[in-house]
Formats: structure tokens, sequence, C-alpha cells
């Protein structure tokens, strides 16, 4: 019984010799550190080195609105069906009624509906800026709001929801896209002059190299003549 137990023991042992010894020598082929480089991007992982800088900044709303497409906006509407519709007349829902909401005072309108607090004592009206913010984070332009929406990430779709909904009841001109800044700024030049010298600026002291139109070439050895 006791040699039994004595065998068992035995490749029991060297079964953990075998495996520590497999583990020591893959170690040696095989990295196990994360890549400098995701091979995929996974949905809410930031990678290292993304943070605050791997998005463009956002342009402001009118550079989306200028291209903004209606029909787009309706499929993208589909997202906010559950709780409101558009429709002319149409009847409240878990959300208020948004035909004709693009120039309605915030919380305001919708034949009676009960908008909460943070909405109603919101002041202002539904522009195209204000929707813009709106639909990018409700809680975030009126804090303690009922809406659940998280919010509309993407620029353009919030622009195309906005067309969808100026054309439910209003038709408002959708603005142009704002005037690119001047390549040559005034200001920008100023500020990069007053840290270095003008371009072609000259030391009095010192003649120009090669510049042989500005060269006295008198023989300055000679005295000069008196003064009469």
């Amino acid at each position: 019984m006791n040699d039994r137990n004595n065998t068992i023991a035995g490749w029991v042992l060297f079964a953990g010799i075998v495996a520590l010894g497999t583990s020591i020598v893959s170690g040696h082929y095989f990295n196990d550190e994360r890549p400098e480089k995701m091979g995929y991007p996974i949905e809410g992982v930031v990678e290292e080195g993304d943070a605050g800088g791997g998005a463009a900044a956002e342009q402001p709303a009118a550079f989306y609105l200028s291209k903004a497409d209606a029909t787009k906006g309706a499929e993208v509407f589909k997202k906010c069906a559950a709780c409101h519709n558009a429709d002319q007349g149409g009847a409240n829902a878990i959300g208020p009624n948004l035909w004709g909401v693009v120039g309605e005072a915030i919380g305001q309108g919708a034949n009676g509906y009960a908008f909460s607090e943070a909405l109603s004592k919101k002041g202002g009206k539904w522009d195209f800026d204000s929707l813009f913010q709106w639909l990018k984070s409700p809680k975030a332009f009126a804090p303690g709001t009922k809406m659940g929406f998280a919010g509309l990430s993407d620029p353009q779709d919030r622009a195309n929801v906005i067309a969808f909904l100026n054309s439910h009841g209003t038709n408002l001109p959708l603005p142009a896209a704002p005037a690119a800044a001047p390549a040559g700024d005034a200001k920008a030049g100023a500020a990069a002059g007053n840290a270095a010298a003008p371009a072609g600026a000259v030391d009095p002291k010192v003649a120009p190299a090669g510049n042989t139109a500005t060269v006295d070439k008198r023989d300055t050895s000679a005295p000069a003549p008196a003064a009469k």
C-alpha cells in the first residue's frame, strides 16, 4: 500500500515539475504583456495616450447643420420614437409631441405636457444651438431632467435630427457653414513679429553680406575737404 502511495506521489511531483518547466520555457517565447497597439478597438475602452487628444475637436453647430440631411435624421429619430412623435396634432407620449418644437419656448409647449422643473425653469427657446446641446447630453444641458436618453455622441446625427424636426412644423432656413479663419491672421503675425526681428531687417552697423549695391566704395583714407 505504501509503495502505491509513493508511486502516486512520485507521479504527481513529476507532473508538477513538468508543468513548471513548461511554464518557464514558454515564458521566453510568448509575451503576455499588453501590446503597444491594440489589434481591434473595444467599445468603452480608451487606449493609452488617446485620452483628451484622440478625437477631433467638435465644430460649432452651424458646421454640421449646413450639411444636415432631414431624411437621415428621420432614421436617427427612430431611436426617439419609443417616447416621442413629431406628427402634427400627435398626442404626447412618455415624452412630449415634437411637432413645431424648433423655436418653441423650452419646457413650455406640447399641449400641457408636464415638463420637469429642470426644463420648465430653463428659459430660452429651442433654437438650433440649444437643441444641438440638448441632443448631445440632456442631463448636462438641464441637470435634473426626466429625460432618460443618454444623448447622441455623433454631432452630424444631432444635426440631421434637428433638420428632421425643423421640417415638421417650422421649416426655418438652416445656418450656413461658419467662415474659416483667415490664413494670414494679422494678430498672429504681430505676435510672431514681437518674438523675432522682422525678416530682412539689417543691423545698420553691419554691411549686408553680398550686397555690393549698398557698399560705399569711396576712398576713406583721403582727408575730408575743409568746410568753407
